[in-house]
């Protein structure tokens, strides 16, 4: 193996599963042909990675020996849903597909998503793997095993916890992806230092430039430390269920962000886009709560924002954020659970803080 590979373990038990994490990956077939309990995979893409990537590696594979079903599905989170998760149910029965038949997922999260959940529900559970090709899946969606689709009503309500068999992140596919597309992935980078990695997240202070010109080192190192944490993270957590800290840590600026993105429609800002968003939401709210010191709050919101994202909420209406925010999955009896900021390194969820304080907060907050 090329040993400019990285590779880090999700540890698991007997779900335990490698992330590979490198240059070129996507060159070859071996990697995955000799891990397949059948050769025979359902390749899932989208139309704009089709011609990029999936065409060539599914020739790749077919040179080797396994079979290929190919199912192309539409570019967009506003895809993400019942009716092209059924396209992907209409082909794997239309092609007598099985229990051992492997679902490769190439593309970024929500390519990632729906492919996780079909194969968490087609036959009660069959294997696949993901090949994400954005940074935002690299670093964070394809690790951990959390499958889904949108509902109109919430971002990725209808979904299972489903972990895959093994992750190929090839740093060559973000020299393709677009500006935008890249910097909603850092923002997710950027969560990992302010949830847990005081250190990371005054590198990513250092280093922010040359991520942002996508030097191959500083994005190299990004990705692996970014990986490293969530798979603790995981390994610790698998299905969220500390409900002081753990797995759901990695939520900071989900509750805002996710409440941005159904109320703006899914893909008007980008996932990344909304978190990045969110974080900075959170880290006022925050402060202003008296838990994180100004000057950390202002160092929060100023690396959100050299990272090239929106730090200030959109224009839409306090009460449509709360009635939103009010169907986010980690709420309980009621309560909206936010992940909120101690300190730089140091997230915390709380669940003590009224909707009406929520509420005062969003006003505030309106452009």
């Amino acid at each position: 193996m090329n040993p400019s590979i990285v590779t880090l373990q999700v540890s698991l038990a007997e779900r335990t599963y490698p992330i590979l994490i490198g240059s070129g990956l996507l060159t070859t077939a071996d990697n995955i042909a000799r891990q397949l309990p059948q050769p025979r995979v359902v390749l899932i893409s989208n139309e704009t990675l089709w011609p990029l990537y999936a065409a060539a590696f599914q020739a790749r594979l077919e040179s080797v020996g396994v079979s290929v079903v190919p199912i192309r599905l539409p570019d967009g989170e506003a895809y993400k849903d019942w009716a092209n998760l059924n396209l992907i149910f209409d082909a794997l029965l239309r092609h007598k597909c099985d229990r051992l038949t492997t679902l490769i997922a190439l593309g970024g999260g929500v390519i990632g998503d729906i492919t996780g959940f079909a194969a968490a529900t087609y036959q009660r559970g069959v294997p696949f793997i993901q090949i994400p090709t954005t940074l935002l899946a690299q670093v964070d969606s394809s690790v951990g095993g959390k499958t889904a689709i949108n509902h109109p009503l919430g971002k990725n309500m209808i979904g299972a916890f489903y972990q895959p068999q093994r992750v190929l992140a090839d740093t060559d596919t973000l020299k393709t992806l677009p500006d935008r597309e890249y910097r909603s992935g850092l923002a997710e980078v950027i969560k990992y230092g302010l949830i847990l990695d005081a250190a990371f997240f005054s590198w990513l202070e250092n280093n922010i430039d040359k991520l942002m010109q996508r030097d191959a080192v500083a994005l190299a190192y990004a990705i692996q430390r970014s990986c490293e944490i969530k798979a603790q993270v995981v390994s610790e957590d698998e299905r969220e269920t500390n409900k002081n800290g753990g797995r759901a840590l990695l939520n900071l600026g989900h509750t805002f962000g996710h409440a941005i993105e159904s109320a703006l429609g899914y893909g008007v800002w980008l996932h990344g886009e909304a978190v990045g968003c969110g974080m900075a939401l959170a880290a006022r709210m925050s402060n202003q709560l008296g838990m994180l010191d100004k000057v950390s709050t202002e160092r929060a919101i100023k690396l959100i924002e050299r990272a090239g994202l929106d730090s200030r909420l959109p224009a839409i209406p306090a009460d449509e954020m709360l009635d939103h925010m009010g169907r986010d999955k980690k709420n309980e009896g009621g309560a909206i659970r936010l992940i909120l900021l101690r300190q730089i390194g140091e997230a915390v969820v709380d669940g003590t803080v009224p909707a009406s304080r929520i509420r005062e907060f969003l006003v505030s907050q309106a452009t």
